[in-house]
């Protein structure tokens, strides 16, 4: 039995199961030749071409752009500081004690590491011995290693430092390996007679100060996860606090201060000075309150006082002139009598770096009237430290001192004689 086929169908390629192998075969329609039949693609890949490309490109960049928020970590680099003072009497008793033998200081202690200073008074070798002396910083931890930045200066008798020698980079000193001798850093000092010319050696007595620095492990800490859409401003609030005192808008308040006028607000002189609270809304500040006289202050002063109390800093100094001293003396009086603990340590801190001869005596008596301990034990030590106690006495402080203040004198006394009982 034959069997025909329209023409458009074509049969089928013969099953490859053998099952199927005997059964008839079948037909399946015409498919297209895709070679031969052109294809038809949308028509905005043809027309938008350059739109396409630009939206790929957006997104590829998209997915490559830095993420928004960020880590990070932070080496902190932490130190500890000192200063040793040396003191070496009887100078000239000390020569000929032999090229390479020295005389330690006291042990003193700097980031958890021991050190002193050695003292070589004909110095380190054979060639130094005669007119020049020797001096070095010296690690005594054992089995320790160490990077140090220090520095040795002599101090004039009048207490002016010189500048002997200093390390500007960090210095190894390690005790780990005795043949490397790494403990020691040396510096030769020139010559005896150029120092006692100098002032440097007085009355047969030699001062020498190392400033010791000690660089510790670095500290590495994670940092807060940073955004890169959120930057965080510094605080400006001194600074508008400033700009509304000198503004005077909203001011409730004024202070006559020989005679001149400073508008000011009360919730703000208030909240920084209890004093100044008891007078503009307790008891004691019964009867005006929007006009207050201050008495027994200069108009300066107090200028300087409410622009800390509205910006929490002193006005701008450039140097600490003798005129600026006298703002601070002032400004501590100004800062006990209101009661601003702050300002009257700021003011302590600066006057106890810059005492002189001529001064101190004044600057003591302010220390004892207005109880600044730590402001009077650093006058007493500057007094009796390098034998100052000659020119303090003659200076016009003094005789202030004596007759405002003569209990310091006794304080001032026993300081020295429990300072020399210990060197003997």
């Amino acid at each position: 039995m034959s069997v025909s086929f329209p023409k458009n169908l074509a049969p089928l390629p013969p099953p490859r199961c053998r099952s199927l192998r005997g059964a008839a075969p079948c037909r399946r329609p015409p498919q297209p030749d895709l070679l031969s039949t052109p294809r038809r693609l949308p028509s905005h890949h043809l027309l938008d071409r350059p739109r396409f490309l630009r939206e790929q490109t957006t997104k590829m960049a998209a997915a490559l752009r830095r993420p928004r928020i960020r880590t990070a970590s932070r080496c902190t680099a932490e130190t500890a500081h000192a200063t040793h003072r040396f003191e070496v009497d009887g100078f000239s008793l000390h020569m000929g004690l032999g090229a390479g033998r020295f005389i330690r200081s006291a042990a003193f202690t700097v980031g958890g590491f021991d050190w002193c200073v050695r003292f070589y008074p004909d110095g380190l070798h054979r060639a130094d011995t005669g007119d020049s002396f020797c001096v070095c910083l010296e690690l005594l931890s054992e089995k320790a290693e160490v990077r140090v930045l220090y520095h040795l200066r002599l101090v004039h008798h009048n207490g002016a430092p010189w500048p002997a020698f200093w390390r500007n980079k960090p210095t190894l000193f390690t005790t780990m390996e005795a043949s490397k001798n790494r403990g020691l850093d040396i510096f030769k000092f020139i010559g005896t007679s150029d120092r006692e010319a100098s002032g440097h050696i007085h009355n047969d007595r030699l001062v020498i100060e190392c400033d010791v620095t000690v660089i510790k492990e670095p500290q590495v800490s994670e940092v807060a996860a940073i955004s890169e859409d959120l930057v965080v401003p510094p605080s400006d609030l001194s600074v508008n606090f400033g700009k509304l005192l000198e503004s005077e808008e909203g001011a409730d308040v004024k202070f006559i201060v020989q005679g001149e006028i400073f508008p000011a607000h009360k919730v703000i002189v208030a909240t920084r000075s209890p004093v100044f609270k008891a007078e503009l809304y307790g008891p004691v500040g019964e009867g005006n309150r929007e006009c207050i006289t201050i008495e027994d202050m200069l108009a300066p002063v107090f200028k300087a006082l409410l622009h800390f109390i509205y910006t929490d800093s002193l006005p701008a100094m450039e140097d600490l002139g003798s005129d600026d001293k006298e703002m601070m003396k002032h400004l501590l009086v100004a800062a006990d009598r209101y009661a601003m603990e702050r300002l009257k340590l700021i003011c302590e801190g600066i006057l106890c770096v810059s005492l002189d001869v001529e001064t101190v005596a004044i600057i003591l008596c302010l220390a004892d009237q207005h109880n600044c301990r730590k402001l009077k034990d650093a006058c007493i030590e500057y007094i009796n430290s390098s034998d100052r106690i000659n020119e303090v006495v003659a200076s016009q402080g003094y005789l202030h001192l004596k007759r405002a203040c003569p209990s310091v004198l006794v304080d001032m006394w026993e300081e020295e004689k429990v300072t020399k009982s210990q060197k003997i």
